[in-house]
């Protein structure tokens, strides 16, 4: 593909305006505003296919504060455009400006699709050669960068409103938008894409969660290495289009058509109070380091978008990597930040997204590259007046710090340390009790100094990365030779266990012991005080056949198997009957932590620990793995009336004859407990079966119990 990159249109062009950034249309015509503090020449290309030949060529000649704006009349929704930018290339100064690479908008709202590895044109600087970026790559790109799409905002949202619950009634179900509906046996119309999910929602409302945490739907760059060896970007966690929906997502039906399908997906779930959270990357982009890819930022102002460093005689050629993934974006720059708080807000107001999962948040919230919770970006989410009232949640840790119960008011965390110590408990560890005690009730001692509350904590016991919860009690190392890496890739600190033989086995013993434990996990999980999110799948025993690192497998590794709802019908069950009792006992989702005071004069403290003889636990006791407590549930009245809950953590190989409060008027009755067969293992209300002798109850090895009083 040869052309001369000379301005040529028979459009009619004017001046337009400095703001907003990106593409943005109205009845005359479409805006298009670049920031580059650094380019010489800004060149827009239109284009009517996108593998075709620009049509137009716009030399840019209105430059405001840094911001290359130029007016197209007669431009509409779906014209396909990307840019062209001049300027020195050098990169020991960090400047990597390169006429012949296409560049996407950084605000573009679509694209038409993947990034193409044709030729490797995207692989741009050979990593054996001796001067690898100094030499600047002269391969024009044109037809292997996807084009941007002017979109037209509007869209029928039926009067949506957000459903607006409260974080401490939040049951959030973390799961990715392909993989929920791509496999064969998921039976709907359009598997993998926005539409397919949206014919799984009554399935999401039949289980009783009333949030979606999706794993990253921005476009995002599937990086060479993996095209090569056959593998993709499955997570999603390489973005390059932060206003973009990931387009192989989409029907296809239209360019653009991502846009209307995810906002049909948003609307669809708030019609069933459902809240969407989006995992979002901020932390770096899909260009790489300095061998990696020019596609967007890296060729439009490099040093304003990433965090460079260097030696003496070349101090900012190469990329700071604190994320792991080749550069970190550089949010100590206002325009960057900026970028980021637009693209929050778009997918706020334009999108209808009630909330953000920040991928490696605390790269967000760097002061002269450390981690500060009074960081620029802290300040200007809690003063915007759209992000405040947004739900804020951090993965509070990246490779070079680890900031669990350290973001600031407003915020919650996915708290590594209630995933670590339930794993650790629930397999049989030494020395967990005193760590459990403050998982169970909210994790106070991380979240209790600075005004925040339980439901701060957001509680967790396998996510997307690592094992799901089968695979959790199935095997004792990761399998994760298909990732073709040797084995070598992923955690090998999983805390997990095999109940006694690796991977899949026909052994009854066995598979029942691995069912109680995943009921275990589900019981601690939802048990605690904070917000419990659970991983897509674990209620019908999802596999990975132990692959712990499964980003770059888009196959039947990672996909849904639906036939699996039918045949673990009795997990999915107790599943969901424990997610109805979780709402319905009202004390579980407390706002406040517990003190152990009696804060409603009926002598009885909100919560009380016991070990099996109503004595003390033994907290420092490193051999112990068996704790007792009860919560007083008239703390938070609800229809119930008064009522208290006894929970009993066995995870010992020996059973134990537990002694229960006596309390005037009221009698124990079994609700729950994981040791026995399907269908006696929870009872539903009204059901629950009176506790013989009154006065004990006998737990069973490696077993939850819940006994209700009234």
């Amino acid at each position: 593909m040869k052309y001369e990159l000379i301005h040529r249109t028979d459009k009619k062009i004017s001046p337009g305006s400095d703001r907003p950034l990106g593409a943005v249309i109205n009845k005359d015509g479409t805006n298009f505003a670049l920031y580059s503090k650094y380019a010489k020449e800004v060149y827009l290309l239109l284009f009517d296919i996108p593998d075709g030949e620009p049509t137009d060529i716009i030399r840019i000649e209105n430059r405001t504060d840094n911001v290359w704006h130029v007016f197209v009349h007669g431009i509409k929704a779906n014209q396909l455009y990307d840019y062209k930018v001049q300027g020195d290339y050098n990169p020991k100064e960090g400047i990597r400006f390169n006429e012949k690479k296409l560049l996407i908008d950084p605000y573009a709202k679509a694209l038409t699709g993947r990034f193409k590895n044709t030729e490797n044109l995207l692989l741009a600087y050979d990593a054996n050669s001796p001067e690898k970026d100094l030499v600047i790559d002269n391969r024009d790109n044109t037809h292997t960068i996807p084009k941007s799409i002017v979109v037209d905002d509007s869209f029928d949202w039926q009067n949506d409103k957000k459903p607006d619950i409260p974080l401490e009634e939040l049951i959030i179900y973390e799961v990715h938008v392909k993989g929920f509906t791509a496999h064969q046996s998921s039976g709907v119309r359009h598997p993998g894409t926005y539409l397919g999910f949206i014919e799984k929602i009554l399935y999401l409302k039949g289980l009783g969660i009333n949030a979606v945490e999706l794993l990253p739907i921005q476009e995002f760059h599937i990086r060479d290495s993996l095209i090569n060896k056959g593998l993709t970007e499955y997570w999603g966690y390489n973005t390059i289009g932060f206003f973009a929906p990931e387009s192989s997502y989409s029907t296809k039906s239209y360019p653009g058509c991502q846009v209307n399908e995810f906002k049909t997906l948003v609307r669809e779930l708030h019609k069933a109070g459902i809240e969407v959270i989006l995992d979002v990357v901020y932390n770096h982009t899909g260009e790489g380091n300095e061998l990696g890819p020019t596609l967007c930022f890296k060729g439009i102002d490099n040093p304003t978008y990433y965090t460079l460093k260097g030696e003496e005689d070349e101090p900012y050629r190469y990329y700071i990597n604190d994320t792991g993934c080749g550069n970190t974006f550089n949010l100590e720059n206002s325009v960057v930040m900026n970028l980021v708080l637009n693209s929050l807000r778009y997918w706020s107001e334009e999108m209808h997204v009630d909330g953000f999962r920040f991928d490696l948040a605390s790269i967000l919230a760097r002061v002269q590259g450390s981690y500060s919770d009074k960081s620029a970006f802290f300040e200007a989410v809690s003063d915007d007046l759209v992000l405040k009232n947004v739900k804020m949640i951090a993965e509070p840790w990246d490779l070079t710090t680890y900031q669990v119960g350290n973001f600031p008011l407003g915020w919650s965390e996915w708290n590594g340390k209630f995933r670590d110590t339930a794993r650790k408990f629930l397999k049989g560890d030494k020395g967990q009790l005193r760590d459990l005690g403050w998982r169970l009730t909210g994790s106070a001692d991380l979240y209790g100094d600075d005004e925040r509350s339980p439901y701060n904590s957001i509680n967790f016991i396998t996510c997307h990365d690592g094992f799901t919860l089968y695979d959790l009690f199935s095997y004792n190392q990761k399998h994760n030779e298909a990732n073709l890496e040797d084995n070598r890739d992923g955690t090998d600190d999983n805390n997990s266990w095999n109940c006694g033989f690796e991977g899949k086995t026909e052994d009854i013993n066995t598979i029942q012991l691995r069912k109680q434990m995943i009921k275990n996990a589900i019981c601690c999980l939802f048990f605690s005080s904070g917000t419990p999110m659970l991983l897509g799948g674990d209620e019908i025993t999802r596999t990975q056949s132990g692959n712990n690192n499964a980003y770059c497998q888009d196959n039947e590794i990672n996909w849904f198997n639906w036939k699996l709802a039918e045949e673990n019908s009795d997990t999915m069950e107790f599943c969901k009957n424990v997610i109805n009792f979780y709402k319905k006992y009202t004390i579980l989702q407390c706002r406040r932590f517990f003190t152990g005071k009696d804060r409603d004069a009926d002598n009885i403290p909100d919560i009380g620990w016991f070990g099996e003889n109503l004595e003390k636990p033994l907290w420092d006791n490193p051999e112990s793995r068996f704790i007792c407590y009860q919560l007083d549930g008239s703390e938070k009245p609800s229809e119930l009336g008064n009522y208290h809950l006894f929970f009993i953590h066995n995870m010992e190989v020996n059973s134990h004859v537990v002694k229960l409060p006596r309390h005037e008027g009221m009698k124990w009755y079994r609700v729950i407990d994981t040791s026995l067969k399907n269908g006696d293992d929870f009872l539903h209300f009204g059901h629950e079966i009176i506790i013989s002798p009154s006065d004990e109850y006998k737990a069973n090895p490696r077993s939850i119990v819940v006994l209700l009083g009234k």
